[in-house]
């Protein structure tokens, strides 16, 4: 329910953008690692945005002349700590495999909560250093996913 002074209610996460200097790279780990599907593509700006459920994640390539106003001003400065991913529910096991194919490290594996509640989290990088974290649903103490409670 919106709060009576803001015209409006807030509904979800839209998309995040994500600044890299490789796209090939970029496009490979979001498609292949991820499973994220193709979306909107901005030739001219050097970006590329790629769908995430029902959320983009937008790759802007810094190389690109398209990204002038992209490049941060200081080099190594950071705005975003991590965006969370929500996944359907895994097998942990599968994941570290599918990570592990892959190349990429798990920084740390955990029970954290979130929007959907308690549930099994992995934080990893992209090939850029922007981390991930890849929330599985909530579980109950007895391991059930919430989903497959009912």
């Amino acid at each position: 329910m919106p709060h009576r002074n803001i015209p409006f209610a807030l509904v979800g996460i839209d998309h995040v953008v994500f600044l890299v200097d490789d796209m090939d790279r970029a496009l490979a780990f979001y498609r292949d690692v991820l499973g994220c599907a193709p979306g909107y593509s901005y030739p001219a700006m050097g970006m590329e945005q790629v769908w995430a459920g029902a959320a983009l994640i937008v790759l802007w390539d810094t190389t690109h002349a398209g990204a002038k106003a992209a490049v941060p001003p200081v080099t190594g400065g950071r705005n975003v700590d991590h965006l969370c991913l929500a996944t359907s529910p895994f097998a942990a096991e599968d994941m570290r495999a599918h990570l592990a194919r892959h190349g990429v490290t798990i920084e740390r594996e955990a029970m954290h909560g979130g929007a959907r509640g308690m549930g099994h989290s992995f934080y990893i990088h992209d090939p850029f250093g922007n981390k991930l974290e890849i929330k599985g649903p909530a579980e109950y103490p007895d391991g059930r996913a919430q989903d497959q409670a009912k």
